[in-house]
């Protein structure tokens, strides 16, 4: 049976870069089904005749695809859109309870935990602070957060809950030090003994280093688990429920105590070799023009040292500004925007050389930004980058589209939590970051 040829008429913004073809075959069959999922997961809703054209496949291959689905409880029918020819048709959607997951965040300040639902709805999410967590502590933070966000799912649909997905910094170990063989960046002795809930000696992150955190949280809980970078969860968030929807190829940068960053290429987030693709904090930059954000003598400086939630923080301390976390910011910008405005240039002046490498590079549509900063600080970060881009593009070259992130501080906990959807329903599975 010949397969149809996808014009893409309807949804041109989601045509693939690289078109997969399907196959009738047995052995492909399950592929096909993921991909029915991710098509209906990008339109929302969708006939079987616009599957079939965006997935390559005849409507009989799709209609056989759509009653296996239904079986298994994945999509549902919506309801009839009447056409302008012929018999009105079947709208179809994902299934939201046809599969949950749950995700943890394991953050510099606090550890999250969200419970998703298969369309990627956040049905349940709690923050637990404490500020430079040892392992101990964060495994029963994890722990309690799995718990807790478990208990939302309904009494009969409990055995359609089918992972747990973690999201975590590289290098937890330094997260006082800085950079190996580093001094103490100011802003981590300012947390040096200090007191309250989370307060520790800098001595205290020795306990992280060769600490394999998803090998000691498995034997724990009875789901799978699989865990992803920081930059890596807030890729798949924008995939699956930001503007992935609309985009097969696109970098992350995300903002947070540190900066991190994500690739997505043809429909696909890509891990690299080691799970770092896409990781652009540790990229050298020019010396930065604040003085509190100058690495010691000898040391290079790295684009996180001069574009992240960090380097605000240590600017404004150096500069008589009493400040705990980024929590404070919306007060610190309305009060001081002299001093918010110096950072934004300089943070703006390190990013704009590392952002056309990952533009020119990974030749995406366009580059993503988001963070747990304010939001309008964000904007108006992007408000600066946006010109400097477009000066430093070589006239040969168009440049990538720079757009605000759409899941904010939430965005690596969204991803983590839907690392198991996407293991289990996505286009491509995940079996090579599944823990050991």
């Amino acid at each position: 049976m010949n397969e149809t040829e996808n014009t893409g008429d309807e949804h041109p913004e989601l045509a693939s870069t690289v078109t997969r073809q399907g196959s009738n075959s047995s052995a492909v069959r399950r592929f096909n089904e993921r991909r029915l999922l991710t098509w209906l997961r990008r339109l929302g809703e969708a006939s079987k005749a616009e599957l079939a054209r965006n997935l390559n496949l005849t409507q009989n291959t799709v209609g056989q695809i759509v009653l296996e689905l239904a079986d298994q409880g994945l999509i549902s029918s919506l309801g009839r859109r009447m056409g302008q020819r012929g018999q009105p048709a079947t709208l179809l959607r994902l299934e939201a309870g046809g599969a949950y997951s749950i995700g943890i965040k394991l953050g510099r300040r606090s550890v999250d935990a969200l419970l998703v639902d298969l369309t990627g709805a956040v049905l349940k999410h709690r923050r637990y602070e404490c500020l430079f967590p040892e392992p101990a502590e964060a495994i029963a933070l994890a722990l309690r957060g799995v718990g807790e966000v478990r208990r939302a799912v309904p009494k009969d649909r409990r055995d359609r809950l089918v992972g747990v997905g973690l999201a975590m910094p590289f290098n937890i170990g330094t997260w006082r030090s800085g950079q190996p063989g580093s001094e103490l960046r100011p802003d981590v002795q300012s947390v040096k003994g200090a007191d309250g809930p989370g307060g520790r000696d800098a001595a205290d992150a020795l306990s992280w280093l060769g600490y394999d955190l998803a090998a000691q949280l498995q034997p724990l809980l009875d789901l799978p688990l699989l865990v992803e970078s920081e930059g890596a969860a807030v890729a798949i968030a924008e995939l699956f429920h930001g503007h992935g929807r609309r985009l097969d190829d696109f970098a992350c940068i995300y903002i947070n105590s540190s900066i991190g960053g994500g690739a997505v290429l043809d429909g696909e987030y890509r891990r690299g070799v080691t799970g770092k693709a896409g990781d652009i904090g540790l990229i050298p930059v020019p010396r930065s023009s604040l003085a509190a954000n100058r690495p010691a003598r000898g040391l290079p400086t790295t684009l996180q040292d001069r574009a992240s939630g960090s380097s605000l923080i240590r600017h404004l301390q150096a500069n008589g500004i009493s400040i705990g976390g980024a929590v404070e910011l919306h007060a610190v910008m309305r009060d001081h925007p002299d001093l918010v405005e110096n950072w934004l240039q300089d943070c703006a002046d390190a990013l704009v050389m590392p952002m056309l490498s990952m533009a020119m590079v990974l030749d995406v549509h366009a580059i993503i930004l988001d963070g747990n900063l304010p939001r309008a600080l964000i904007a108006a970060l992007l408000e600066r980058l946006e010109p400097m881009l477009q000066a430093a593009t070589p006239p040969s070259r168009k440049p990538a589209a720079l757009l605000h992130g759409t899941s904010g501080d939430r965005a690596a906990g969204l991803g983590a939590a839907l690392l198991p959807l996407h293991d289990r329903h996505g286009q491509t599975g995940l079996a090579s970051v599944a823990a050991a």
